[in-house]
């Protein structure tokens, strides 16, 4: 694939991550850092793709991922989040949130502050399997239906909601400062106030019928209250939280479990998705495509109400077309970022023209120039 460079790294990732770069600079990424699972030893890492200094080609690839540093890391990292320039969340497997700082003049990651047990049973461990932070702010869900508000700057816990969710919370993010969003094993999407003192959701949305767990969700960059999430049947489902419980679009995306979907956080008209099927796909909805204008908020309600009323996995021609990807519609193109990969791809992320994903067969793969 032209533009795509592979590491192997030696061990399996779990999450890949930019590094934020100032939003007024226009520049792109030049950071990344990645976790790890199912190792001997986990590590979290620091990566480069910048030029080093190094314009001889002789060295490798012009591009090549280079290894700055890293830090062991106790139990699976299920997830990783760039808190600031130089801080990174990490969620445990263990149940601890764990804060790491990176020095980039020394080149070193330091272990900053954890809290060792924060997800658990009475008997036992149970895994954090998310991490959001708005800084200095940090929310962890977990195994154990439990939703966790910190504060970077506290050794104390800020807030437990304690039974948030009877099963599994797979993933969490913000829908405004105030408002985060989980999702679960039984297929629901949950809307929490933090400002509320209860342990109720404020919104509860779910497939109907189908209790598919979902494992991931992203929010669309400008129009908060449109989410994408993905889970277990590969379906790549849209959501506008102010219409109706059901999702607006469903989607046929991967032929297994969906771990990551990500919005471009500028560009957003482009989504995408990686897959325990080996895939990573690139959506993009054309300016002419009914969903192009409802990810705009575009004036187009007749269509945006009837849809939202539509059952799920109806067969309005619009929801077909998506489904066929017929870009011929002015709809939705689908295009695939990977060499055939035969093992999962657990993790992506993207920033400018710069896509990193992560993968069971021990390799991370960058392309620099994504068309967005």
């Amino acid at each position: 694939m032209e533009g795509v460079n592979a590491k192997y790294v030696s061990q399996k990732i779990s999450k890949t991550r930019w590094r934020p770069v100032s939003s007024s600079a226009l520049q792109q990424p030049e950071i990344f850092a990645t976790g790890s699972w199912d190792n001997e030893d986990n590590k979290i890492s620091i990566w480069s793709i910048g030029d080093h200094g190094v314009s001889d080609m002789e060295d490798g690839f012009e591009g090549d991922p280079q290894l700055l540093c890293e830090h062991k890391h106790d139990g699976d990292i299920l997830d990783l989040q760039f808190l600031d320039q130089d801080r990174l969340v990490t969620a445990s497997s263990t149940g601890a949130v764990s804060i790491f700082r990176h020095h980039p003049h020394s080149q070193t990651i330091s272990a900053s502050h954890s809290w060792a047990k924060a997800h658990g049973y009475p008997c036992d461990n149970a895994p954090c399997t998310g991490v959001v932070c708005s800084s200095p702010e940090i929310v962890s869900v977990g195994e154990d239906g439990r939703i966790i508000v910190f504060r970077a700057d506290q050794e104390g816990v800020t807030r437990i909601i304690e039974n948030a969710d009877s099963s599994t919370i797979h993933a969490v993010t913000y829908l405004r400062t105030t408002e985060i969003l989980t999702v679960n094993s039984i297929g629901q999407l949950k809307l929490w106030d933090l400002r509320q003192q209860g342990n109720s959701p404020s919104q509860i949305l779910s497939l109907t019928g189908d209790r598919v767990p979902l494992h991931c969700v992203d929010r669309h960059p400008n129009q908060q209250h449109i989410v994408a999430t993905g889970g277990q049947d590969g379906m790549l489902c849209v959501w506008d939280v102010r219409q109706g419980n059901t999702p607006f679009a469903l989607m046929e995306a991967h032929s297994a479990e969906m771990w990551e979907v990500h919005f471009h956080p500028t560009n957003p008209d482009h989504l995408f998705t990686c897959s325990e099927d080996g895939s990573l796909l690139h959506w993009e909805t054309s300016s002419k495509s009914d969903m192009s204008s409802f990810l705009q908020g575009g004036r187009n309600n007749s269509m945006m109400s009837r849809s939202a009323m539509a059952p799920a996995g109806g067969n309005q021609s619009f929801i077909n077309a998506w489904l066929s990807g017929d870009s011929s519609k002015g709809r939705v193109e689908t295009t695939h970022m990977l060499p055939s990969q035969t093992l999962s791809v657990n993790s992506l992320d993207v920033l400018g023209q710069c896509l990193v994903c992560g993968t069971d067969g021990e390799a991370v793969f960058v392309n620099r120039q994504v068309p967005v």
